[in-house]
């Protein structure tokens, strides 16, 4: 049970992150040209779990995990989409908000998990924005609250309707004496820039701020009459997409469902495992390197779509966490393992980096360097294990580096006849993933030593076995049977 003060709905017995556009219930995409529209329409019967009502276009976890599902597959299955819109289906009312009473029935891991969901995919659009060209225009037409108004400031414009009511507010001070949890006072004030003083007004008062004053305070864009927002819509989006640097295909890449078959400890990935044992609280996370080698060109990576390797095991890695993180509190440690060729890892990293210029490289680099961030602020004990049969090389000893501690086996096991366990650096480890400080995570563990990052990228190729990997720096301990 994923909350047990609170059962799911539909007899549901796991919250699930795979969802796809026809099983949406609270949002519509639609595609025309180099614009997408996201249309708002949440349902209100279709809550998460049972016991309340999504009403005024409020939000719970469900409708967040169809709005993550929604901007990954605007960056792999529609590269010529420049850019989008985010709109309300619903009259009068934009988004009022995380639903209240969903939150004051739930335990805390969730409020926790939910708000952290929550921040990483807005955070996802700002990415989307930043390194993919793809630039989010929201149309506020009523209330926009708390939760709601949070999600317009991840977008790069936001247009308001000024009809003499409309209003934008972080209302979470005056009615529940607790601070906007999902980066309404850190965009308000180091993104759109708003005077300190404003800001400090702005969300003590309940009834927000509108019309002008809004623009004047630069907590929206501009304000549009009723009677010219549709063509203002089109003027903007038209300017924005002028403006993009995006420049994949028509046609993209589709996501198909990715593999799996929970059992009752653990799950089944094709290039991923996870194994749960309940009464150690440890979960053990084991990634598979594939068999061949990669696709001869980018296009032929385009051509295995959601199959590349790195794709498929990103997706699969990102839906164990988000499993663990949702669905398994008792867990307290998270075991992280490879096993397969190094070569083969190393040669699908050096294929991304040479082919970094190609838009589905691009994009599988930036869902690692998502996926690497979200295993960085997952709530748990990690260690990774390396050992003979690992393949933690490059991407994959990111891992390693994400972890808390990482141990290396010395030599080899008794009567194992593989050679023994080695680490090895590629080219990505020096800025393809940074994490959410801008850092990267050698940076980070070489803070007080930023020179030993320049002598290891001198390193890239060498093979460390267990002795030189923690005398550099890149385990914690080597350790012998």
């Amino acid at each position: 049970m994923a909350d047990a003060a609170r059962k799911l709905a539909n007899g549901k017995d796991f919250i699930d992150f795979q969802t796809d556009p026809s099983r949406y219930k609270h949002w519509k995409l639609t595609v025309d040209g180099d614009v997408a529209t996201l249309a708002m329409d949440v349902d209100e019967k279709g809550g998460l779990f049972e016991g309340y009502e999504l009403k005024l276009n409020s939000y719970d976890l469900g409708v967040d995990i169809e709005l993550a599902d929604a901007l990954a597959r605007l960056r792999f299955e529609h590269p010529g989409v420049k850019v989008v819109l985010l709109r309300s289906a619903k009259d009068r009312v934009f988004c009022a908000g995380a639903n209240i009473r969903m939150l004051a029935g739930s335990e805390h891991p969730h409020k926790v998990n939910f708000c952290k969901f929550t921040n990483e995919t807005r955070n996802s659009m700002e990415d989307a924005s930043e390194h993919s060209g793809q630039k989010f225009v929201t149309v506020v037409n009523g209330t926009a609250a708390g939760g709601g108004y949070e999600l317009a400031l991840a977008t790069d414009h936001i247009m308001m309707i000024d009809d003499g009511s409309t209003a934008v507010s972080l209302p979470e001070v005056p009615l529940l004496a607790v601070l906007p949890g999902t980066g309404g006072l850190t965009r308000v004030v180091d993104k759109r820039m708003v005077r300190r003083d404003h800001a400090d007004v702005f969300c003590t008062i309940e009834e927000g701020v509108k019309g002008r004053r809004a623009v004047q305070w630069r907590l929206v864009d501009e304000v549009v009459p009723p009677s010219k927002l549709d063509a203002r819509i089109a003027a903007k989006a038209n300017e924005l997409a002028a403006a993009s640097s995006r420049k994949g295909p028509a046609e993209g890449v589709k996501l198909a469902p990715i593999d799996r078959k929970f059992r009752a400890d653990g799950a089944d990935y094709s290039h991923v495992k996870l194994d749960i044992d309940a009464g150690q609280r440890l979960a053990t996370i084991t990634v598979r390197a594939p068999e061949a080698a990669p696709p001869a060109s980018a296009a032929d990576a385009v051509k295995q779509g959601a199959q590349f390797w790195p794709l498929l095991a990103g997706r699969e890695l990102d839906d164990a966490i988000l499993h663990l993180r949702n669905n398994a509190y008792e867990i307290g440690t998270i075991l992280f393992k490879t096993e397969g060729s190094p070569a083969i890892v190393r040669a699908y990293d050096e294929f991304l980096e040479a082919n970094k210029d190609d838009w589905f490289a691009h994009e599988v680099r930036h869902y690692w360097k998502r996926v690497l961030k979200r295993i960085d602020v997952t709530s748990r004990t990690l260690v990774s294990v390396i050992e003979p049969g690992s393949c933690f090389v490059g991407t994959l000893a990111e891992l390693a580096f994400a972890s808390d501690r990482a141990y290396m086996l010395i030599g080899k096991l008794q009567g194992d006849n593989r050679p023994a366990a080695k680490i090895e650096l590629t080219k990505l480890n020096f800025g393809a993933y940074p994490m959410s400080h801008g850092l990267t995570r050698l940076n980070a563990r070489f803070l007080a030593e930023p020179k030993k990052v320049e002598e290891l990228e001198g390193e890239i190729g060498r093979e460390f076995e267990a002795d030189e990997a923690e005398s550099a720096g890149l385990v914690t301990f080597g350790l012998d049977d």
